[in-house]
């Protein structure tokens, strides 16, 4: 069974789209769709309800990272595999998809990680994002087919349900580039893959919304920090609204 794992924090906009596709899309494949919402603001949670097979919402007082809401996901999870997808994603067909990244693993026993092709959807992409985009995924395919080395990002990962146990999951205390942190870990303990047969598309909004040299400043700061001081630069989970 695949745990699709979904964490969100204000997520109203995009939240419905997202689960319906999902839910609509993996009929015939054997999953949970589990929403972990950041204490929202919103009604993220009420719009996911119809959808989600379980919703946790954090409690008390703690320091908001994406990591620790899909940990917490993935610790009430039962399925053999996580995929870990933001709440503005989408995947074209689901029941494909999947069909497709389960066939990964089973022919490759080795196989403990795996992502694909992170795009921006067509209509409302710029030449920026086409551009830009097309160069991080040839270096996402180069990190991991070629290097071994293990970088993809947080928009989509999946992983083996024991080996993300192994490592205890991503790190909790890292705001940024917690998930190229994690699938270098990943790599360390078997293959990761990026599969350009696996497309997803997401809004771009964090892209607009800073614009593409500041959004890559801070992802080059974040990530030359987690490598050599293993804390991101970044102070805290920034959300686009």
């Amino acid at each position: 069974m695949i745990s699709v794992i979904i964490p969100t924090f204000n997520e109203e906009k995009v939240i419905v789209d997202m689960l319906r596709n999902l839910k609509n899309g993996m009929r015939g494949i054997p999953h949970e769709i589990i929403v972990t919402d950041d204490q929202s603001s919103d009604h993220t949670v009420v719009l996911a309800k119809p959808y989600a097979d379980r919703i946790i919402v954090g409690q008390g007082v703690y320091k908001r990272t994406i990591a620790r809401n899909r940990n917490q996901g993935a610790s009430a999870a039962r399925g053999t595999y996580l995929a870990f997808i933001d709440a503005d994603i989408t995947i074209s067909d689901p029941s494909v998809f999947f069909t497709r990244a389960l066939a990964d693993f089973t022919n490759n026993p080795k196989l403990v990680g795996l992502s694909g092709y992170i795009k921006v959807f067509p209509t409302l992409a710029t030449t920026g994002d086409r551009f830009f985009h097309g160069l991080l995924n040839r270096f996402h395919y180069l990190m991991n087919n070629v290097f071994h080395r293990g970088r993809a990002s947080g928009e989509f990962q999946m992983v083996r349900a024991d080996m993300f146990k192994k490592l205890s999951g991503f790190r909790a205390d890292i705001v940024a580039s917690e998930d190229y942190e994690f699938f270098s870990r990943l790599a360390r303990e078997g293959r990761t893959r990026i599969d350009p047969r696996l497309v997803v598309f997401q809004t771009g909004r964090r892209a607009h919304e800073l614009g593409w040299p500041r959004l890559l400043a801070r992802w080059f700061m974040n990530t030359l920090s987690v490598t050599f001081t293993h804390r991101s630069s970044s102070k805290e989970w920034e959300t686009i609204r």
